[in-house]
């Protein structure tokens, strides 16, 4: 597993985000996908946001992607959102006859963060921590 790293921490921050489509309206082809693919890239460029993988379903989009301990996720998600709901209704007029109102994505969202390491090793690992050792004093070696 490769940690990323800047100048004072290293990390893995993994994140799985499910968007919907307001009304769950079945509006995103193959072609909408791309473009909210891109604008995901383009927007979380300010971010420090990498997109890792993205697939979409008629009416939500999967995204895998990575950030930094510095991302400030609720304010890029309202960028995100905001920006390429009024980008893809401009690219796609056809929408509108689905989604005649400014949103395109409902506010809700579903934000999982994923780590290297399945939550029962690392329950376990902190649950180790310390063993051995006498209250107050160091770890022996």
């Amino acid at each position: 597993m490769k940690l990323d790293h800047n100048q004072h921490s290293v990390y893995l921050l993994n994140y799985h985000l499910v968007m919907v489509i307001k009304y769950r309206r079945k509006v995103i082809d193959d072609e909408i996908s791309e473009f909210l693919k891109q604008r995901f890239v383009q927007v979380g460029e300010s971010y420090g946001i990498q997109l890792q993988e993205w697939n979409h379903d008629l009416d939500h989009v999967h995204v895998l992607f990575k950030a930094t301990p510095h991302t400030e996720m609720a304010k890029f998600l309202n960028a995100y959102k905001s920006s390429s709901s009024r980008m893809v209704k401009k690219e796609f007029p056809r929408i509108r006859e689905k989604l005649w109102k400014s949103a395109f994505w409902t506010q809700s969202y579903c934000l999982i963060t994923t780590g290297g390491a399945p939550l029962e090793v690392v329950k376990k690992y902190i649950e180790e921590q310390g063993r051995g050792r006498k209250y107050g004093s160091p770890k022996s070696n």
